[in-house]
């Protein structure tokens, strides 16, 4: 434990660095804050450093297991050292709401408790944004880098044994190695995000703020109206572009771009079944809207669903409805965007939820059942992709999914102990778990600040549910795993 311990202390000092955005951000604008950020900058360095120093003769090589215990301590604990500029700052906020708005930022949720979010300092707002795309970027290496040496998660299906198609997307031997070439494709991408929304008449800021948003699928923004605060039909084209690629894997971006080829994306079962799904979705949605006289022609209610659908489906969670919400569409839909959130993102991206290559296996599984009800002799092997999925995956998509209803209903169960009408507990807890952004009615789309702090606590344990994809937690209060 304290060799983990040592770890943990390196990368709580290394998290200091990442005080020197906020620090830049209120020097450029002079909003003032720059001393609280450095403060809290010293004391998150001092503390990581005292760590480090207080176990160093107790360091060691890492072993698998010890994966599990760093990831989910190490995304505790940075959350709770990234509350100090909020708690400095913003007068009267509790620990509670500070750790959940963290919280919600590296898990790339996007949901927010913080209101007046166009009268925030503007470092305030860009703290919350570079939480969001550091987030990401930890997630996609974790998922593409780190999980399969760890043998759970989304990308547990591209271990060596497993022949399924992801298997092809390893880029490097070394984890540092692999790190560097997903660190490339996503600063590639947030630059040519930011670049994009320039053009589309954002200002700097806001389109640093909301490329680094779109690229790790967070959903943060720095106007409490979120994307429907800029009216326009350019914005949201080139945000439904950003957050489309980055729900992809980001392995195949990689492969690619090194091959300056689209080859590793045409044989991907993940990116059909996601286009085509996104695809019909859209289309009836705004057959829907437009049938029931939300919006007055076909052509307005494409855009809408469009980017709404995207948005929600990708985990991202920004609107453009305003802040009435979706209080005005079909109660289908806001549901069904709901649903896909749980299964639309790709392995190795940085979205969240089963994902779809669970989802295939479980339909191909399905399939294979109903076959063998007919022919009960006949040799069915599981295929996604065309390539056989090993007994042993398939096994492990079913645990996952099992764990996650219950753990869906569970959380569900306690919501409804602190108060709160079914409904909304069950919509809240989804979307925490499946790290998409979600409001409470009577307010902003994917504002939270009416929850109560046991609700609050509730929520920020799903989101870090959701982001490890609940195995990894889960397994730290098993006997199996404390046992030597």
């Amino acid at each position: 434990m304290l060799g983990i311990v040592y770890f943990l202390g390196l990368i709580l000092s290394a998290f200091g660095l990442a005080y020197l955005l906020p620090i830049g951000c209120s020097l450029a604008t002079g909003d003032g804050l720059w001393p609280q950020f450095l403060l809290a900058a010293g004391i998150t360095v001092a503390a990581g450093a005292a760590l480090a120093a207080a176990t160093f003769r107790y360091r060691r090589e890492l072993k698998a297991r010890d994966g599990f215990l760093l990831v989910t301590l190490g995304w505790v604990l940075l959350a709770a050292s990234a509350t100090l500029p909020l708690l400095l700052t913003l007068p009267g906020l509790s620990f509670t709401r500070a750790f959940f708005e963290t919280m919600s930022g590296l898990t790339t949720t996007g949901s927010t408790v913080l209101d007046g979010l166009d009268a925030l300092p503007p470092s305030i707002n860009f703290w919350r944004q570079s939480l969001i795309w550091l987030g990401g970027l930890a997630v996609i290496v974790v998922a593409v880098g780190v999980t399969p040496l760890l043998g759970v998660g989304g990308m547990q299906l591209s271990k060596p044994e497993a022949p399924g198609p992801v298997k092809d997307e390893k880029l490097a031997p070394r984890i540092t190695e692999t790190a560097r070439s997903l660190w490339l494709v996503y600063a590639l991408l947030t630059l040519g995000g930011i670049l994009a929304l320039r053009v589309c008449g954002m200002t700097w800021f806001d389109a640093i703020c909301h490329a680094f948003s779109a690229v790790s699928l967070g959903g943060f923004s720095t106007h409490d109206a979120s994307i429907g605060y800029f009216h326009s039909a350019a914005v949201e084209f080139v945000l439904i572009v950003l957050m489309l690629i980055s729900a992809l894997n980001f392995a195949r971006h990689f492969a690619a771009l090194r091959r300056l080829s689209l080859k590793p994306y045409r044989h991907d079962p993940e990116l059909k079944a996601i286009a085509v799904l996104l695809a019909a979705s859209v289309v009836f949605i705004a057959g829907l809207l437009t049938w029931n006289g939300v919006y007055p022609t076909f052509d307005t209610s494409l855009r809408y669903a469009a980017f709404n659908v995207v948005s929600m489906a990708t985990t991202t969670g920004w609107v453009t409805v305003g802040k009435s919400g979706f209080a005005g569409w079909p109660v289908f839909a806001p549901i069904w965007m709901l649903f896909l959130s749980g299964i639309t993102c790709s392995t190795g991206s940085a979205g969240s939820g089963t994902k779809m290559f669970r989802t295939l296996v479980l339909a191909r599984q399905a399939g294979r059942e109903l076959k063998l009800l007919v022919h009960p002799s006949a040799m069915a092997p599981v295929r996604v992709g065309g390539r056989p999925v090993p007994e042993r995956a398939a096994d492990a998509v079913l645990a996952f999914v099992f764990l996650y209803f219950m753990t869906v209903s569970l959380l569900t169960f306690a919501m409804l102990l602190t108060g709160m009408h079914f409904g909304d507990s069950f919509r809240v807890v989804v979307a925490s778990i499946n790290n998409t952004a979600y409001g409470l009615p009577g307010h902003t789309v994917w504002n939270l600040h009416a929850l109560t702090p046991p609700q609050t606590w509730i929520c920020t344990a799903a989101m870090l549910l959701g982001r490890l994809e609940i195995f990894s937690v889960i397994v730290l209060f098993t006997r199996t795993f404390w046992r030597k």
